[in-house]
């Protein structure tokens, strides 16, 4: 079962989250061959964006170990976090973000959540990453959805996750995990 786990960051946390990127990423090598994706998310584009948040679609057995996975990892036992997005993710391309080769120059990549509870029309873009449902904890509630996009900007990157009633948030993301490991 795959889960969604985001962190969304703390004010002023940014320099101790700094602090604790070693060890967050030992802790994500323990779960290196689980991981569909992960990433920051960001103030704006670019090497100079500061952090936000943190994102980690995971495949795990249930939902104890995905809270376990959540809640001892190294940034929320810190404090780095304001608060923790854990759902059950039901992954509708069925791919992980390394699985995804179509680059395209002049897009930036994008978190987009949608909290809309319908049960809106498939969404089929080429710019889709990693795309699919946030459920609860037990599989049985619709909570929205979730992508991985990539998109020209912001107001682009919405449209691709459209919600009916629903909130929609939009991050800048990249791809995450130890400096050697990205592109790999």
């Amino acid at each position: 079962m795959e889960y969604f786990v985001y962190g969304r960051d703390r004010p002023g946390a940014f320099e101790l989250k700094v602090s604790l990127n070693d060890d967050h990423w030992s802790f994500m090598d323990g779960y290196g061959e689980l991981l569909v994706a992960r990433g920051p998310t960001l103030t704006g584009d670019g090497d100079e964006a500061e952090s936000t948040g943190s994102l980690h679609i995971v495949d795990l057995p249930n939902a104890e170990a995905a809270r376990t996975f959540a809640y001892e990892e190294p940034y929320y036992r810190a404090g780095v976090f304001e608060s923790v997005l854990l759902c059950r993710f039901h992954n509708v391309l069925g791919r992980t973000m390394w699985d995804f080769t179509e680059a395209v120059d002049g897009y930036g990549r994008f978190l987009v959540i949608t909290t809309d509870e319908s049960d809106p029309a498939p969404v089929t873009s080429k710019h889709l990453i990693v795309y699919g449902d946030l459920l609860a904890l037990d599989g049985e509630a619709r909570l929205g959805r979730a992508a991985l996009v990539e998109a020209p900007d912001h107001e682009a990157a919405a449209t691709l996750l459209p919600a009916s009633g629903g909130r929609t948030e939009v991050r800048p993301w990249r791809f995450g995990g130890r400096p050697a490991q990205r592109g790999a």
